[in-house]
């Protein structure tokens, strides 16, 4: 067998170089040199006597060769990355470490009441929480920077475990003009008042979801202030029942009484990003989800 005349580092010096966008981000993200990252680049086409990258205007993009290559080196990296996980998981025992990521929708006392459990699960591993808001998720699936991922979307390449189906609804002040109208609420009547959503925390590939017809909108950095700004009258919007269900008891709020498309449920999934070498805490993490996703909510003392 020839030695290969390609390595694996050079292989993910050029997907940091397309993820990123250029030599420069690439260096950057690799807390490497631009030349070093140039020079491997280089190398690797020099030895497969391709060519791999073309420059658009400042960014580096794939040559039709190039992708078709990367696809596959990607699939390698990925099953290096694998082999170097397993490894450590089998002479460390319990991951010293995990890292969830949980979109900002999840229900909040179910999650603690989990996380509760979690923490006498696995008492000697530290747990890395992150709240991620739509393809924040997904990037950390994609990017592997999360053991266990619950989010809206799972991503081309992984396979996710349904939980359960989250409802929302659409709700402002009660003194809200909207609700002046005496009727059901149209499209129309809704684009001419101020919408609150909340920022995606993707960066890749940002996206928005749900009505976004509103001719003027207010970005807030969480639900917690998205619902801060409907009590306090500034804008209607979208949030899961379960954030804006005290406001309704309390009459501070009202649901938005919609012509058409009042009830609106989103999925949330269940992923564990690198399944082949899961440590016990992440297998404990998916199990306790698995478990008491849908049972009746307790303290996380419990």
């Amino acid at each position: 067998m020839k030695p290969p005349k390609s390595s694996l580092e050079q292989w993910a010096v050029l997907a940091a170089v397309v993820d990123e966008g250029g030599y420069a981000q690439a260096a950057a993200a690799l807390h490497r040199s631009q030349p070093a990252v140039s020079y491997a680049v280089a190398r690797l086409q020099e030895a497969l006597n391709v060519p791999l990258l073309a420059i658009e205007g400042r960014k580096a993009v794939l040559t039709p060769i190039g992708k078709a290559l990367l696809k596959r080196a990607r699939s390698l990296l990925r099953d290096w990355d694998t082999l170097e996980r397993v490894a450590l998981s089998l002479t460390q025992g319990w991951e010293p470490e995990l890292k969830l990521v949980v979109d900002h929708a999840f229900p909040r006392q179910r999650l603690l009441a989990i996380l509760g459990k979690m923490q006498k699960a696995c008492p000697n591993t530290q747990l890395q929480f992150t709240a991620a808001v739509l393809s924040g998720a997904e990037e950390a699936i994609v990017e592997g920077t999360a053991d266990v991922v619950l989010t809206t979307r799972v991503p081309t390449g992984f396979l996710g475990e349904w939980l359960l189906d989250m409802p929302f609804m659409i709700a402002a002040h009660r003194d809200h003009p909207l609700f002046e109208l005496g009727r059901s609420v149209t499209a129309d009547d809704l684009a001419r008042h101020t919408q609150v959503v909340i920022r995606d925390t993707g960066v890749r590939r940002p996206r928005d979801e749900g009505w976004l017809g509103s001719t003027v909108r207010w970005t807030v950095g969480s639900m917690d202030a998205a619902l801060a700004v409907l009590r306090a009258g500034l804008a209607y919007g979208w949030l899961p029942e379960h954030i804006i269900e005290p406001s309704l008891k309390d009459r501070t709020l009202q649901r938005i009484p919609l012509a058409f498309g009042a009830e609106r449920k989103v999925p949330v999934y269940m992923v564990l990003t690198h399944p082949d070498s899961a440590g016990p805490a992440a297998r404990a993490a998916v199990e306790l989800f698995q478990r008491h996703v849908l049972a009746p909510p307790q303290s996380a003392s419990h």
